[in-house]
């Protein structure tokens, strides 16, 4: 299986024209990607699950790539409901016969993946997550709030929430550099951009990125922009606010989680514990294993993918 048989589809989904990478025969498995990612981002996981007798599909998620449809300027269309309705509507039309598929999520696609397993656990036989544990609700406050007591106006999710605003920062700074900034980051503290001084560095790509590989990337994000993948931050106050039907909820669902000793997500005051000490178990009973990859930053992914398909394989031939 090579990268040059991934086929691509455009399916109808919940108002959008989703756009779908899939290769492979068998069992299906759904990668959802994260910020500030695309389909592109699980090639090498497609490539080698596919080779093993799975059928890989990772979708350009709402608002990302070659998916269209989303209302741009409606962030509250950004919430975990709607991109979890977006998910349920594409398993309906591409595998209407499989009542339960596997689930692969990294960042963003993690959250999205621990809400899927959340509301519909009957739809998924067993999730690997990377980066980004499961949080229960919190009833004192929401994520904007959180982080911003946490780091201040001029972390990056703070300064995400102004419609508009981080859109005209980055189109200053050129969308290359965004990326290829976004891409290479491996600082385990918080991701800092404060009001008119941009990333305050600029990376070499990183070097598990070919000159290809940030090319396509940029080619996508300069034709749709950055305000869909904004947008899941701008809505993270209406999530808190819809969710709290879930407090105390747990996910039911067979579990691996999977994250880089270096990433920003790990460094988070109060995240070693929760993850090692109890909490996480507690809320996600069916966790098999958490691992950490010595020497890996946020896009483990891409930067590590013999390691991650092994990892992944290893848990998904046990169903």
């Amino acid at each position: 299986m090579t990268m040059e048989k991934i086929k691509h589809k455009i399916i109808p989904v919940n108002g959008l024209n989703m756009h779908v990478a899939e290769l492979g025969e068998g069992p299906l498995v759904l990668f959802l990607h994260g910020f500030p990612e695309l389909w592109y981002s699980w090639r090498h996981q497609m490539v080698f699950m596919a080779a093993r007798g799975y059928r890989a599909v990772a979708p350009d998620m709402r608002g990302y790539g070659e998916t269209t449809g989303a209302p741009l300027e409606d962030p509250s269309k950004f919430t975990v409901l709607h991109l979890v309705g977006d998910l349920i509507l594409l398993l309906d039309a591409i595998a209407p016969n499989e009542d339960k598929v596997f689930v692969v999520g990294h960042d963003w696609g993690a959250i999205i993946a621990w809400y899927l397993c959340l509301y519909r656990p009957d739809r998924v036989k067993a999730l690997v997550n990377l980066s980004v544990p499961y949080y229960p609700w919190d009833p004192k406050m929401n994520l904007v709030e959180k982080f911003r007591s946490l780091y201040g106006d001029d972390h990056y999710i703070g300064r995400f929430q102004e419609p508009g605003d981080i859109e005209a920062e980055f189109a200053k700074i050129g969308v290359k550099e965004v990326l290829k900034n976004f891409l290479a980051f491996r600082n385990p503290g918080p991701l800092y951009f404060p009001k008119g001084k941009g990333f305050g560095y600029s990376a070499e790509r990183a070097p598990w990125l070919t000159e290809e590989d940030l090319d396509y990337y940029v080619s996508r994000f300069e034709k749709t922009g950055f305000t869909g993948a904004v947008n899941y931050y701008r809505a993270l106050g209406l999530n808190w606010e819809l969710n709290a039907p879930w407090s105390r909820a747990q996910v039911k669902v067979p579990t691996k989680f999977l994250l880089g000793e270096l990433d920003l997500t790990y460094h988070v005051p109060g995240t070693k514990d929760y993850i090692h000490k109890g909490g996480f178990q507690k809320f996600v009973p069916l966790l098999q294993e958490t691992v950490v990859l010595e020497g890996a930053a946020h896009f483990v992914n891409q930067e590590r993918p013999e390691e991650i398909n092994e990892h992944i394989y290893a848990f998904l031939k046990q169903f």
